[in-house]
């Protein structure tokens, strides 16, 4: 495997002219570009819906339908922290302080993932090369799913539409034993200069986190409580099936849509494309008028602005969308807007079974 390049010198002028306009606002506003005060009140918020659920139930252990509820509001709470609090806070964005960053993005621990394998998956690998088989993991390699074309097509794969959404329910779940996986993975990539080495203090963080994290989530609600072990299972699996779906489907509707390229490279390994282009490319937004969702789910529906200025916090997206979309007309360049998350998710859904049914993407 050999490093991916972009080539496209032509196009450079649209991320240069797009980053003049949006470090001018910042400047003429006087406004810093990572979350500030209103991110840690939601943080606060995040937080809140994961911790007092999971004391309430170790501590008062109330009546089964009340426990559903509590754990239907911890995978809540666990997918807002994932969305709004550690994701930005990784990228470097939740505060201006760097030990708030760490602090914020820690939360990942208690979630069950590791904050260096999210840290080279995700800002390294996947932002960088975005949609790009065999590099960029969010499209590569997906169990019993096809969402490259460049993947070889099997005869189940007609039918991921109707299960792929299962399978996105074990996203953090698959945090137990994925992130061990990823030692292999990184250091196949180190080879090619993609990452470095897995080494030995990371391997002593990834176990004693992983270990801390059982300990918080199954040996202390059973020795505690009376609850069975199956009980436990239940309720564990409720609590990340929920988180799952929600983190997985926000994901895949930025990148698995219609209209969103698929990272092709050339014979000489480059892609043909400018950086910026590349991610205006093979990103998608779906934004709408609830405010809300795009709070909880932190701001993760204007994607395009977010894989343009991983650097810059979610709370600034929705004004920075107005550069970015007026920029990209100026160039003649797509600007991918699915208007809303159910016109997302049916395009999803239509990504799917092309992808199962069809050897190349049909337009």
């Amino acid at each position: 495997m050999i490093k991916v390049k972009f080539e496209n010198k032509d196009q450079q002028a649209f991320f240069a002219q797009l980053r003049k306009k949006v470090d001018g606002y910042f400047t003429q506003e006087k406004l810093q570009k990572t979350g500030g005060g209103s991110i840690i009140v939601k943080a606060l918020i995040m937080c809140a819906m994961y911790f007092i659920p999971y004391f309430i139930l170790i501590f008062v252990q109330p009546p089964l339908y009340v426990t559903v509820c509590l754990l239907i509001i911890m995978g809540l709470g666990i997918a807002g922290i994932g969305m709004s609090v550690m994701h930005d806070a990784v990228h470097g964005t939740f505060s201006e302080h760097k030990w708030l960053n760490k602090l914020a993005g820690a939360s990942l621990y208690f979630l069950g993932g590791n904050v260096y394998n999210w840290e080279v998956q995700h800002n390294t690998l996947h932002h960088t090369y975005t949609n790009v088989l065999h590099v960029d993991e969010d499209i590569t390699g997906k169990f019993l799913l096809r969402l490259n074309a460049g993947e070889k097509r099997k005869f189940y794969h007609k039918y991921q539409h109707i299960y792929a959404f299962l399978l996105y329910s074990l996203m953090t779940i698959s945090f137990l034993w994925k992130d061990f996986k990823e030692i292999g993975v990184f250091n196949e990539l180190s080879k090619t200069g993609y990452v470095k080495k897995f080494n030995s203090t990371d391997l002593s963080v990834l176990i004693i986190s992983k270990l801390a994290y059982i300990v918080f989530i199954a040996v202390i609600p059973l020795y505690f409580t009376n609850i069975s072990f199956l009980g436990w299972l239940g309720g564990f699996m409720l609590m990340h099936m929920i988180a799952g779906i929600i983190l997985s489907v926000v994901f895949q509707l930025a990148h698995v849509v219609e209209g969103a390229d698929q990272g092709l490279i050339n014979e000489q390994g480059c892609i043909e494309s400018a950086w910026a282009v590349h991610q205006l490319n093979t990103t998608a937004n779906f934004f709408g008028k609830s405010k809300l969702f795009s709070w909880y789910i932190g701001g993760l529906d204007y994607q395009v602005e977010h894989h343009l200025f991983p650097k810059i916090s979610h709370i600034h997206y929705g004004k920075i969308s107005e550069f970015v979309k007026q920029t990209a007309q100026e160039f003649d360049f797509n600007y991918n807007h699915k208007f809303g998350f159910f016109s997302a998710l049916n395009s999803h859904i239509k990504m799917l079974k092309n992808l199962g049914n069809n050897d190349l993407i049909v337009a």
